[in-house]
């Protein structure tokens, strides 16, 4: 017999149920709580639940009015889904069985908030419990959308519709997995493909939507029915919903993305109907989603050329979708002066650290490259539950107002400027007589718009843009005074975006245009708007950028603007202020240190760095911003270099015992990752920009710091260990003498460190990286502490030795871990003679393409001891070494360090000549070139 409710208990609950949503009676509300709290306790209290949420009208025995019996149904709902998602996989199955009948009731109520809340409680059904704890779930909801017989009313196939999106969106990865040799999705795809022919438009754009959910992951079932689906979208086009056309528009954007041959045949009928969907009044959304086709068709190489012969019909329409809306120009138009009003919390935007990508290294080129070599990997979880949502966060603010999200605009700038990084002069012919009419607009809006054209073609267009730039920019910089912040706020940007070609001018060009857009820029920082402060000091970092070291002559006016901002900003527009000191004192360095900079700078850095708390996170950027300071000051940052080397070692050491509390107590937040990375880089700054006296003075006055140094190598985040063991290298050359004592438990840390079988099982690319300032750090106290290195040589062998065989690492870690192994040959010589056999081939192959520089000179230096010490060992390789000291930079050899090397190849040369009977002919078998840069560098 089925299930039946209790009348008393159900006329209790329903009562409970309303009141606890009684918008007027608090006490009501609160003791409806507590009686439901008190309810939870029954166990039949989820089938109470799913009963009274499931009734359209209320049961005799409930005394309730609809509206308010509409409230007790809602409130069942949010309580049952709960219920569902906490505790789902305990509940008795009777009950899982009483809520699976009775719940598909609700997607057919006359409401769409009822049958949107059964679809959630469905929803966290199939994710809790499984595509397989409900299998037959798919083909319901299928049958009644399908509406085959006729006799399901519109808004039950609507509602069904609504909960098989859900799903689809919550489980698009479970539904391609295997069940007992069959994929849901292979069932469901093409059913969703048939329910694209509903007469419902609500149920055709859910349908539509729910075939974009997979599009994109390219499944089995996506490739076999494209072509359907595409003759299917080619049908929709014309669909009298909106709604559908956008999805129709969304799936064309998929399509081109995965399968771009598919869309290019259809190129022109494409190019018609997403202007006519990007033209269409009213539907923000639909205007985006069209708009988002010609950023994903430019941005691909085997589509972009296709849509050359229609830019004449695309840029219009791009550039009329860059002007604000109506609704946001009544947004925009009570933005005047807020600069003396403080910032909410809220508003704050969060800074994180950029943690130290490997000490550099150069590639066989010359350039110098991080020596990680490797890119940081997409964020991709692909262990996400069953219910699996990806929220992807995109911060974007570079066209136009920060404060919105990605929208039109936005969108039709950024296409902008990659079709004029394609097509260049033809996207400028086409974007002329727009800005003609525009620039010097009456309306703000069409001005603003007209600006931001300008910027977004600034890249792809400067050769074409360039001839007529003396004219714009006095013309600008003239905008820099418009009544409108916003337009204010978008010729910032725009100046920044043509500040190199200014700034690369000759004397007289840098005086008639570089100067006045520098000092527009600038005297905008100080704009009474905090938006337009926030432009002009990212513009100006931009500036910066381009500018370089052209800058080092303005440092006094640029500084002093500087100073001014400090006593001026809030806290949002700080963080950007900080990047502006810091990325000056990047490119002008030690001229920036001149007494006059350092006597303004400092005091305006040290206020801030006394009002900022340890627990702020605005102490990243502050911190980051000091390390580069302390770099570009060198010995004139020594008076400021101990209050702030101590708050350092005390940010260091309360964020590591936090974190150790974190571990051991429930519910304790653990602290942000960043406070250690950049504290720890300052510290590394300090330490390498201060003589030797004032960096050991203050390594010295620190009793724990190798201690907490030990602790961030033990630190379970790659970024922090990246940073402690760059900061171990730099303590290695600059502060060995206080590091020394230390070594024995901070060398068995750092050989446990260089484990790359870790990385590759975790899958974490920024582990490499890790390892790389770890082998860098063992090269650097290897060089230093040579014969003490002698207990460890053995574990530093199999280490290093595994990452040179290892062909899945990168190529710079080999580097590394060669130039790191061939340093302990300074101190080690004999115990790693023994196995020069194995590890000569290795050595050599990965050190051939490192520039010579000090790091391969004085690893080759070890190298040739161990060689000296079993020069039979290199019989298979002999040869390959000649070569490569052959290659050996004439500068380095025979410079003021080269004498070791010199003196050490020397001793390697008699050796084998005094084994080869015929060395000459040897060494004939060399390129000429090399050996004549032979007899050349070593007067072989």
């Amino acid at each position: 017999m089925a299930w039946q409710p209790q009348e008393d208990h159900l006329r209790q609950l329903a009562q409970c149920l309303s009141d606890s949503l009684s918008a007027t009676d608090k006490n009501s509300r609160d003791s409806a709580a507590e009686m439901l709290k008190s309810a939870r306790s029954s166990p039949d209290i989820d089938k109470y639940l799913a009963y009274v949420f499931s009734s359209s009208q209320p049961p005799p025995v409930v005394n309730l009015d609809a509206p308010h019996y509409f409230q007790a149904r809602a409130a069942a709902a949010v309580m049952l889904k709960n219920d569902v998602k906490a505790s789902y996989k305990s509940m008795p199955e009777d009950t899982k069985d009483y809520i699976r009948s009775v719940i598909l009731l609700g997607l057919q109520d006359p409401t769409s908030q009822i049958r949107g809340q059964a679809g959630n409680v469905i929803t966290e059904i199939v994710r809790q419990g499984g595509i397989m704890g409900w299998p037959q779930i798919l083909s319901e909801l299928v049958s009644m959308v399908s509406n085959a017989d006729g006799s399901v009313p519109t808004q039950a196939q609507e509602g069904g519709m609504g909960a098989l999106l859900k799903i689809c969106e919550d489980n698009r990865k479970a539904l391609d997995r295997q069940y007992q040799g069959q994929k849901p999705l292979n069932f469901v795809f093409p059913k969703l493909l048939d329910l694209t022919a509903s007469p419902q438009p609500r149920v055709r754009a859910d349908a539509l939507a729910s075939i974009n959910v997979f599009v994109p992951e390219k499944p089995q079932a996506v490739v076999s029915n494209i072509d359907l689906l595409l003759q299917r979208l080619f049908q929709l086009a014309g669909d009298p919903s909106e709604d559908v056309r956008k999805h129709v528009c969304r799936a064309f954007v998929h399509i081109a993305d995965i399968a771009p041959q598919k869309i290019i045949p259809h190129m022109e009928g494409l190019v018609e109907f997403m202007v006519t969907q990007q033209r269409t009044q009213n539907n923000p959304e639909l205007a985006l989603d069209a708009a988002e086709f010609w950023l994903c068709a430019s941005e691909d190489e085997k589509m972009r050329d296709h849509l050359g012969p229609y830019l004449a019909k695309i840029v219009p329409v791009l550039l009329s979708s860059m002007v604000y809306s109506e609704d946001e120009i009544l947004r925009l138009e009570g933005e005047e002066e807020d600069y003396e009003v403080e910032d909410r919390e809220q508003d704050i935007k969060p800074t994180f650290a950029s943690s130290k990508a490997g000490r550099l290294t150069t590639n066989a080129s010359g350039e110098t490259t991080t020596a990680n070599g490797t890119s940081v990997p997409e964020s991709i979880d692909d262990d996400l539950s069953e219910g699996e949502i990806d929220d992807f966060d995109d911060d974007d603010d570079e066209f136009g107002n920060p404060e919105e999200s990605w929208n039109l605009r936005k969108c039709s700038a950024a296409a902008l400027d990659v079709l004029a990084s394609v097509f260049h002069e033809a996207v400028f012919q086409a974007t002329l007589p727009y800005l003609t009419d525009n620039l010097n607009h009456a309306e703000w809006p069409n001005r603003e718009s007209a600006v931001l054209a300008l910027g977004a073609i600034a890249d792809g267009c400067m050769s074409v843009v360039e001839p007529h730039l003396p004219m714009l920019t006095p013309f600008l910089i003239t905008l820099l005074e418009d009544p409108k912040p916003v337009v204010r706020q978008i010729t910032c940007w725009s100046l920044g975006r043509y500040s190199g070609w200014a700034s690369h001018l000759d004397e007289a060009g840098k005086k008639q245009f570089f100067e006045p857009v520098m000092e527009g820029i600038l005297m905008k920082m100080l704009d009474r708007n905090k938006r337009v402060q926030e432009a002009a000091a990212s513009a100006f970092a931009n500036l910066e950028e381009k500018a370089n070291r052209e800058l080092r002559g303005y440092c006094t006016v640029i500084v002093r603007q500087f100073v001014q901002c400090f006593a001026m900003y809030k806290d949002r527009n700080m963080f950007i202020l900080y990047d502006c000191v810091q990325t000056l004192a990047e490119h002008v360095g030690p001229a920036l240190s001149k007494d006059e900079l350092v006597d303004m700078l400092m005091p305006a850095l040290l206020e801030r760095w006394n009002k900022v708390s340890d627990q702020s996170r605005e102490m990243f950027p502050l911190l980051e911003c000091l390390s580069y300071v302390a770099i570009a000051l060198g010995d004139k940052f020594a008076p400021y270099a101990p209050g702030i080397f101590a708050r350092c070692i005390k940010i260091i050491h309360r964020n590591l015992e936090y974190g150790v509390m974190a571990a051991d107590i429930d519910g304790f937040e653990p602290p942000d990752k960043d406070f250690l990375v950049t504290s720890l880089d300052l510290l590394s700054a300090i330490i390498q920009t201060l003589n030797l006296r004032h960096s050991a003075t203050l390594v010295a006055g620190a009793p724990t710091f190798f201690q907490l140094l030990a602790g961030c190598m033990r630190d379970p985040n790659n970024d922090v260990r990246q940073s402690a063991y760059a900061l171990l290298g730099d303590c290695a050359i600059y502060v060995f003498q206080q590091l020394q004592p230390s070594l024995p438990p901070i060398l068995e840390i750092l050989i446990a460190q260089l484990d790359v079988s870790q990385v590759q099982s975790d899958g974490l690319e920024t582990g490499y990286s890790v390892i790389n300032n770890a082998c860098w750090s063992v090269g650097e106290i290897a060089m230093r502490h040579k014969d003490g290195m002698q207990p460890y040589v053995e574990k530093l062998l199999q280490k290093l030795g595994t990452i040179l065989f290892d062909e899945r690492v990168p190529e710079s870690l080999n580097e590394n871990a060669a130039i790191a192994l061939g340093r302990l040959g300074l101190g080690c010589a004999p115990s790693l003679a023994v196995h020069l056999a194995q590890i000569a081939p290795p050595f050599l192959r990965a050190i051939k393409n490192v520039q010579w520089m000090d790091e391969k000179s004085s690893a080759f230096s070890g190298f040739m001891r161990v060689v000296l010490a079993n020069p039979g060992a290199m019989e298979q390789c002999l040869l390959e070494f000649f070569s490569d000291m052959a290659m050996a930079d004439f500068n380095v050899v025979r410079g003021p360090g080269g004498g070791d090397i010199q003196e050490t190849f020397q001793k390697v040369i008699q050796q084998y000549k005094g084994m080869i009977p015929n060395f000459d002919a040897f060494l004939g078998e060399l390129p000429a070139d090399q050996q004549a840069a032979l007899l050349e560098l070593y007067s072989v």
